[in-house]
C-alpha cells in the first residue's frame, strides 16, 4: 500500500484506533492519583509519526482529542482545552525527538512527560491559578512509568506490522 489511497487508508485506521483507545481509556481504565492516565491514544500517535510521518502524527492526535470530546459530548469544555494543551506540547516534543532520531520509548517518556506539563499550563491559564502547578511533580513522577510502558506497546506493534507493510 504505497499509494496515496493505502496511506490515507492507513491514516483514518490509526485515527480510529487512536480515538477508540482514548474512548476506552475514559470509560473503562480512568485515572490514577492525581489524575494520571495510561494514555493509550498515545502509542497511536508514535505508530504513526514512525509509520507515516509528522503531518499524520498531528492529524490523528487532533482527531483524537476533537471527536472524543465530541463522542464524549465535552467539545469545547474544560477538559477539551486541557486535553488540547497535552497533545500539543506532546507532539511537539515527539516532533523534536524524531527529527533528533532518538529511540521510540525516549520519545515516549518525553512525550508523556510533555503531555502533562501542557495540560498543567492549561490549568493554570484556565483557572488562574498558579498553584496548581503544585501536582505537577507528582504528574512528572507518573509520565516517566507510562512513556515506558506505551512506548513498549508502540515498539511491539511495529514490530509486527512492518512485516505486513512490506507484503502490500
Amino acid at each position: 500500500m504505497r499509494s496515496d489511497t493505502g496511506r490515507f487508508v492507513r491514516l483514518g485506521l490509526l485515527a480510529a484506533m487512536a480515538v477508540a483507545l482514548n474512548l476506552v481509556e475514559s470509560m473503562y481504565i480512568g485515572s490514577f492519583a492525581y489524575g494520571i492516565r495510561i494514555g493509550l491514544a498515545n502509542i497511536m500517535a508514535l505508530i504513526t509519526i514512525r509509520m507515516l510521518g509528522v503531518r499524520e502524527m498531528i492529524i490523528v492526535n487532533l482527531m483524537r482529542v476533537v471527536i472524543g470530546s465530541l463522542l464524549r459530548g465535552m467539545i469545547f469544555g474544560t477538559t477539551f482545552w486541557i486535553s488540547l494543551g497535552g497533545v500539543a506540547l506532546s507532539s511537539l516534543s515527539l516532533i523534536l525527538t524524531t527529527g533528533l532520531k532518538s529511540s521510540l520509548l525516549f520519545s515516549s517518556v518525553v512525550s508523556s512527560v510533555c503531555h502533562s506539563i501542557g495540560q498543567v499550563l492549561v490549568v493554570v491559564f484556565l483557572y488562574h491559578q498558579p498553584a496548581m502547578a503544585a501536582v505537577l511533580p507528582y504528574l512528572l513522577l507518573g509520565s516517566v512509568p507510562v512513556g515506558l510502558l506505551t512506548g513498549y506497546a508502540a515498539q511491539r506493534a511495529l514490530k509486527l506490522v512492518r512485516p505486513l507493510e512490506n507484503r502490500s
